[in-house]
C-alpha cells in the first residue's frame, strides 16, 4: 500500500471544490458581480440533473426488459456513447437556456455568462469532490476491517478487489479526479457562453450549437474509454478543455464599464461653454442704466 494516498486522495478531493471556488471568486472580483448567478448556474445543473439521471435509468430499463429493440453488440460501445453524450446535451443546455430565460435574465454580456457557467460547472466539480473525499473516509473505515458477512460471496470478493485497486494505485492516479475537474470546468464555460448567444444575437440556433459541442465532448470521453487507457482518455479530456478555451476567447466581447456591477457610474459631461456676440444698440444701452 502507498503511504501517500492517505494525503492525495483527500488532496484530490479537496481541489475540487478550492477550484469551483476560487474560479468563481476570480469573476466576482475581476467583473465586480454578484455571487447571485454563481448560485443560479449550481442550482440549474441540479435541476437539469433531477430530469437527467432518471430519464438515463428509465431508458436503461427499457432497453433491458426488451421494449427497446438492443444494438448489436459491436456497435453497443458506439451507440452508448451517442446516447449519453446526447442526453447530457440535451438536458444541461435546455436547462441553461432557461436558466437564463426565466431565472438570470440580468446575465446578457460574457463576464455574466462566464460566472453563470462557473456556478454550473462549479457545483459539478464540488459534487464530484465532495464523492472522492466520501468514497476516501469510506475506504479507510473499511481498512483492517472484516468484510461484512450480510455480504453474498461475489459481494465480498467485489468488495475486496475494490480495496486492493483503492490502495495500490499510484499516487498520480488518486489526483486524477482534479485533473479532469481542471479540464471540464473550461468546458462549462464554454458552453455557457454559447448559450448566452442565443439571447445576445437572438439565434436559438446557438442553443443547438451548445447541445452538439457538450454530446461530442460526452460521446468522444465514452467511446474513448472502452477503447484506450485512462491517461489517454484525460489527455482527450484536455484537449476538449483547451478548445473550449479558445472557444471563450472567441466570443469574448469588451464590455461597457457602465455594464460592470459596480463600476463607476457614467459621468455626465456639461456643455461647452462658449461666448455669442451681442449686437450694442442705443436702446439697449438705454436699458442698463441704472434708475430710481
Amino acid at each position: 500500500m502507498n503511504s501517500i494516498l492517505y494525503l492525495t486522495y483527500p488532496l484530490s478531493g479537496a481541489l475540487c471544490i478550492c477550484l469551483a471556488i476560487g474560479v468563481s471568486a476570480a469573476l466576482v472580483r475581476r467583473f465586480h458581480l454578484s455571487w447571485r448567478l454563481f448560485w443560479i448556474g449550481g442550482a440549474v445543473f441540479v435541476l437539469s440533473q433531477v430530469f437527467h439521471i432518471p430519464f438515463n435509468a428509465g431508458v436503461s430499463l427499457l432497453f433491458r426488459d426488451g421494449v427497446l429493440p438492443a444494438p448489436a453488440e459491436k456497435w453497443q460501445l458506439a451507440f452508448n456513447a451517442a446516447f449519453l453524450g446526447l442526453s447530457a446535451g440535451i438536458f444541461e443546455e435546455t436547462a441553461r437556456y432557461f436558466g437564463y430565460r426565466w431565472w438570470a435574465k440580468e446575465a446578457r454580456t460574457w463576464s455574466k455568462g462566464l460566472l453563470y457557467g462557473a456556478g454550473h460547472g462549479g457545483f459539478e466539480a464540488i459534487i464530484v469532490g465532495g464523492l472522492i473525499l466520501l468514497s476516501y473516509l469510506v475506504m479507510v473505515a473499511l481498512q483492517g476491517s472484516e468484510v461484512p458477512a450480510v455480504l453474498s460471496p461475489e459481494q465480498q470478493d467485489l468488495l475486496r478487489s475494490q480495496q486492493q485497486a483503492y490502495w495500490s494505485a499510484s499516487w498520480y492516479d488518486s489526483m486524477l479526479g482534479f485533473a479532469e475537474r481542471t479540464f471540464a470546468l473550461p468546458v462549462q464555460l464554454s458552453l455557457s457562453v454559447l448559450v448566452l448567444q442565443a439571447f445576445v444575437r437572438g439565434r436559438i440556433r446557438w442553443l443547438f450549437l451548445a447541445i452538439l459541442w457538450h454530446a461530442l465532448i460526452d460521446a468522444g470521453v465514452v467511446f474513448s474509454a472502452g477503447h484506450l487507457s485512462i491517461y489517454l482518455v484525460e489527455g482527450i479530456v484536455a484537449l476538449f478543455g483547451l478548445t473550449s478555451l479558445g472557444i471563450i476567447a472567441l466570443l469574448y466581447k469588451r464590455e461597457p464599464k457602465s455594464e460592470i456591477e459596480g463600476g463607476p457610474p457614467a459621468i455626465e459631461q456639461p456643455p461647452p461653454f462658449s461666448l455669442t456676440s451681442v449686437e450694442i444698440t442705443e436702446e439697449k444701452l438705454e436699458e442698463t442704466r441704472y434708475t430710481d
